[in-house]
């Protein structure tokens, strides 16, 4: 029992001064936690608004010597002389690119894994499934991106790329998107390790909001005669579909922040191919290979960097959210 608990009834219930006192006692540890829920949550934005601060403050220099055109420019030369080139177009794009390819891998993935546990998976093999799943989570980003440079890449540029490259040489478009060589470190290559580490996230999350549904909904269609995927289609995605989109917004983010994974397997180079399976770099991994190296202006412009990374991530989460609440808003009417 707490302290105003315990005040409250050491009181004699039937006075008017107990009452007021017990009253007292109550409203005291009320704004108390009113108070310390609301620090919690400044605090949180204090956080927020002094990393904004302190990413502003280092990019100043390169926004005030590259002004929009650091958008704009995709040569990375900080060497140059009487000043840097320094263009933020090449990470910029890789990091885009690379977060849209590996969604379109582990989406479809992601949920076919989980509609197959909740919907489809004997009960025995449901455990060691799921074990699984929450275990790639858990490995630490460095591990994949040694796997991906020892043992993904060598694979993919002796085996599969070589196949993809000449099934679509004669095809328009297709045969500049897949243009070789292939090659160990390349886009394409970040782009399925990337897969590799947010199918954990979508699957689970998919998992948790399937398993939500009622089952007299489920129940109800399989009586009308439909099938389980006219199930999963008409009642288990329809009902779940908020849940669904945030758990893909969260593997997004993730895929648009990682950096060491990505930096071992994507090559580092910092100009624009029309083929994914050349070399490339991301944000994250362009400021995690220089940033130790890089002083004066090439640091200011590593941060100028990150300050986009920051940005585009805040952009794409809000434009998740407010999807979100159209959705909602939508269901509701």
């Amino acid at each position: 029992m707490t302290d105003f608990a315990t005040r409250a009834v050491s009181i004699a219930p039937g006075s008017a001064e107990g009452r007021e006192k017990a009253l007292a006692a109550f409203k005291a540890g009320d704004r108390l936690f009113s108070f310390l829920t609301k620090i919690a949550a400044l605090t949180v934005l204090a956080m927020l608004g002094g990393i904004i601060i302190s990413l502003v403050i280092g990019a100043w220099p390169a926004i005030s010597a590259y002004g929009f055109d650091f958008l704009t420019t995709q040569r990375w030369a900080p060497n140059a002389r009487p000043q840097p080139i320094l263009g933020g177009l090449g990470p910029l794009y890789g990091t885009l690119v690379s977060s849209v390819i590996a969604l379109l891998i582990a989406v479809p993935v992601g949920l076919g894994i989980a509609i197959f546990l909740t919907e489809l998976c004997p009960q025995w093999l449901r455990r060691p499934v799921g074990v699984a799943i929450e275990l790639l989570a858990g490995i630490p980003s460095i591990i994949y991106g040694m796997w991906g440079f020892f043992v993904l890449g060598p694979y993919l540029a002796d085996s599969l790329i070589p196949g993809i490259i000449d099934a679509v040489e004669h095809i328009p478009v297709l045969n500049v998107i897949f243009a070789g060589p292939a090659s160990n470190l390349s886009l394409f290559n970040a782009s399925i390790v990337l897969a590799i580490m947010i199918l954990p996230f979508i699957t689970a999350i998919s998992r948790d909001v399937f398993s939500t549904v009622p089952p007299v909904l489920k129940e109800a269609a399989y009586g009308l005669g439909c099938t389980t995927w006219e199930v999963v289609r008409n009642v288990v995605i329809p009902y779940t579909r908020v849940g669904v989109i945030g758990g893909i917004m969260l593997a997004l983010g993730r895929a648009l922040g990682e950096t060491m994974a990505v930096t071992f397997v994507i090559g580092n180079a910092f100009r624009i191919s029309s083929s994914i399976f050349a070399p490339s770099t991301t944000i994250s991994a362009a400021i995690a290979s220089e940033f130790a190296e890089a002083s004066d202006l090439h640091q200011s412009a590593l941060i100028l960097l990150g300050l986009l990374l920051f940005v585009l991530t805040f952009f794409v989460l809000a434009a998740a959210r407010l999807l979100l609440m159209r959705i909602e808003r939508k269901q509701g009417s």
